[in-house]
C-alpha cells in the first residue's frame, strides 16, 4: 500500500484508513509544524544531548532534547527535577530585541526581552529568583547564539542547593553550553 493510492477492484482511490496511515508515515520521519509559532522541522526522535560535570562538588548532568516547537534543558543532580521553568526566545516586538541584544560580546546580562515563567515547584522565594535567573541566561545565550531561534526554552532544575556564589552558578552555564 501507498500513500498515493490503493488499488480496489474497481479502481484506484485513497480511503480515509489509507490517509491516516499516510499521516502516520509522514510523522515518523519528522516532525512537521507551523512556522509561525516558531516551530520548525525537526528529525524524529528529538536530537539529545548529555553532559555531566562537578559543580560545587556535586555530579551534575545536563540534557538538551529539540523539538519542533521547544527546546528542552534538564540541570540535574541526584537524578531528579524539582522545578520547571519557561522562557519564550520570542520578543514582543523586533525593536525591543535590537535594543536588548548586546552590540560587542557576550554580556553576562540576561536579555531584557525575556521573561521567565515558574511552570512547577518554585518552592522558596530564593529556588525561584534562581531558576528564573538560570532561565533567563541560558535564554540570553540561545537568542545571542541563533537571532532568529522563536521556540520556547523549557529549563528543568532539580539543584540539591540554592547556591548564590557565582562559581557555582558559572559552572551550571557553561555545563549548559556544552550539551548546546
Amino acid at each position: 500500500m501507498s500513500c498515493i493510492s490503493r488499488q480496489n477492484s474497481q479502481s484506484s482511490i485513497l480511503t480515509a484508513k489509507d490517509t491516516q496511515l499516510c499521516e502516520i508515515s509522514a510523522l515518523s520521519t519528522a516532525h512537521i509544524t507551523m512556522a509561525d509559532n516558531g516551530a520548525r522541522q525537526e528529525p524524529f526522535p528529538a536530537p539529545s544531548k548529555t553532559v555531566k560535570g562537578q559543580v560545587s562538588g556535586v555530579e551534575t548532568e545536563v540534557t538538551y532534547m529539540s523539538f519542533s516547537d521547544k527546546i528542552m534543558i534538564n540541570i540535574s543532580q541526584g537524578g531528579r527535577l524539582g522545578q520547571w521553568v519557561q522562557v519564550p526566545l520570542s520578543a514582543p516586538s523586533a525593536a525591543s530585541v535590537d535594543m536588548a541584544l548586546p552590540t560587542a560580546g557576550l554580556s553576562a546580562l540576561p536579555s531584557t526581552h525575556l521573561t521567565p515563567k515558574t511552570l512547577l515547584g518554585g518552592g522558596s522565594e530564593d529556588r525561584e529568583t534562581l531558576g528564573q535567573l538560570y532561565a533567563s541566561q541560558i535564554g540570553s545565550f540561545l537568542s545571542l547564539r541563533d537571532p532568529e531561534e522563536k521556540r520556547t526554552l523549557l529549563l528543568g532544575l532539580g539543584l540539591e542547593k540554592v547556591e548564590s556564589g557565582s562559581e557555582a552558578f558559572f559552572d551550571i552555564v557553561e555545563l549548559v553550553q556544552q550539551a548546546l
